[in-house]
């Protein structure tokens, strides 16, 4: 059974740092492409940033580049990956969710939702101003 844990939510102010993480176990094959969406009520899910765990490229939404890093364990497990954020605004507040995907998904479908079978619950970030 596959299972999705994600980590290290939590409340900052405007300015502040926090860092998510991420662990797939269950997996009959290694991941292809894990990575982080967000949510608020009423709104999509929204791609935040995305890694190809068997190639290392990443991929960021623009409201997040520069101010996050989406990194992988390559040293136990290629089934981690980490959200680091600095410069969090009080637009950043939603619940991230991970997700991962054990088959390919080409660059330009890696902020769709839907390419993605296994999810995690989701972590609550909320920066306050």
């Amino acid at each position: 059974q596959v299972q999705v844990l994600e980590s290290g939510g939590g409340s900052v102010q405007a300015g502040g740092s926090l860092r998510l993480s991420c662990t797939a176990s269950g997996f009959t094959d290694n991941s292809y492409i894990m990575g982080w969406f967000r949510q608020i009520p009423g709104k999509a899910r929204e791609g935040v940033a995305m890694i190809v765990t068997r190639g290392g490229d990443t991929y960021y939404v623009d409201s997040v580049k520069g101010r996050f890093t989406i990194s992988q364990d390559t040293k136990t497990h290629q089934n981690s990956v980490y959200l680091q954020m600095n410069s969090l605004q009080p637009d950043d507040t939603a619940i991230y969710y991970c997700a991962a995907e054990t088959s390919l998904v080409i660059p330009r479908k890696a902020f769709y939702a839907n390419m993605y079978h296994y999810w995690g619950r989701g972590t609550q970030v909320t920066v306050s101003s």
